[in-house]
């Protein structure tokens, strides 16, 4: 797992960007050891603890992968990790008038009162929202822990506040979707990584990096593709693109190698989004040429990924 320092370094050894090295030589037994792969940890740590909580960060960085956090704030303006816009699935048995609210509608002290852990299993009971300081303080210097910061809803300048005051500003990776939470945040904090996540067809995933190619990939130093296998029965899920029988995702092999391809010329690190618990996807996708994960297993990632890495 690379430390805290800005991935940009490490970008530059895995992209293959020397001259020397063609785009098609990038393979991932070649550029990348056991250990050395960025795996995000969705949520926090996918389906191993309830989400957005202390618990489930410290269990991402015991595993040795980086937990991803949900950004919203109080109404009286404390930044804290929570990902849906109101309490109804996470906070068990909650009363309907609770339920129709979010974090914005309450104060910290009424959201810390809250169990956040329930709805997860017994054992997860009492589990509570804590200030994104807390966290923040945990990571004070203790370079090998990371965060992704998916933004939700916050006031950037406060989020930046909060990470430089804690020297995290290496430390942290923001992921958005949005091009004006980026370019905000790098006016912010320019010294900072930040993942662009894309989700679609291969036609819509097309329209987007060609708005990218036009930007030259500016302000972006990861780029996350949403990845389904073809038997997935996810809602969420684009159609099938045409594709041979032996490709197993709902996106072309030849595709997913191309960008992969392309992003390595940006010296961009390369990320996909797998929307399954099948061990064997993991070495597949290095396969096709990316270059870290994000996933709702990561226990399964992490043993998988290494274990591909390691055979000759």
């Amino acid at each position: 797992m690379p430390a805290a320092r800005s991935l940009l370094p490490l970008l530059a050894l895995l992209t293959g960007a020397a001259p020397a090295r063609g785009a098609e030589a990038w393979r991932a037994r070649d550029q990348l050891r056991p250990g050395q792969v960025v795996i995000q940890g969705h949520r926090g740590v996918g389906h191993l603890a309830e989400e957005n909580t202390v618990e489930a960060f410290e269990l991402g960085w015991r595993l040795g992968v980086i937990p991803e956090a949900d950004l919203r704030m109080t109404r009286d303006g404390v930044i804290v990790p929570f990902h849906d816009a109101t309490f109804a699935r996470v906070v068990k048995d909650a009363p309907p008038e609770l339920q129709r609210k979010g974090v914005q509608d309450v104060t910290y002290a009424e959201l810390a009162a809250l169990d956040v852990g329930a709805w997860k299993g017994a054992q997860f009971r009492g589990r509570k929202v804590v200030p994104m300081a807390t966290i923040f303080s945990l990571m004070a210097g203790r370079p090998e822990r990371r965060l992704y910061m998916d933004i939700k809803s916050i006031e950037f300048p406060r989020l930046a506040e909060e990470v430089r005051r804690h020297g995290l500003t290496r430390q942290v990776i923001l992921a958005s979707r949005k091009v004006a939470e980026r370019r905000a945040w790098r006016a912010l904090v320019p010294e900072g990584d930040t993942l662009l996540w894309m989700h679609g067809n291969e036609a819509e995933l097309r329209r987007d990096l060609t708005t990218l190619r036009g930007e030259r990939f500016a302000g972006i130093t990861q780029l996350q593709v949403h990845v389904y296998p073809k038997e997935t029965t996810d809602r969420w899920a684009p159609p099938t693109d045409p594709s041979p029988p032996d490709n197993p995702f709902r996106l072309r092999n030849a595709f997913l190698r191309e960008v992969g391809t392309e992003l390595r010329a940006h010296g961009i690190l390369y990320q996909a989004f797998s929307y399954t618990a099948a061990a064997d996807v993991y070495g597949q996708l290095l396969g096709l040429g990316v270059m870290s994960f994000a996933t709702d297993h990561p226990d399964v990632a992490v043993r998988e990924v290494n274990a591909y890495l390691a055979r000759p």
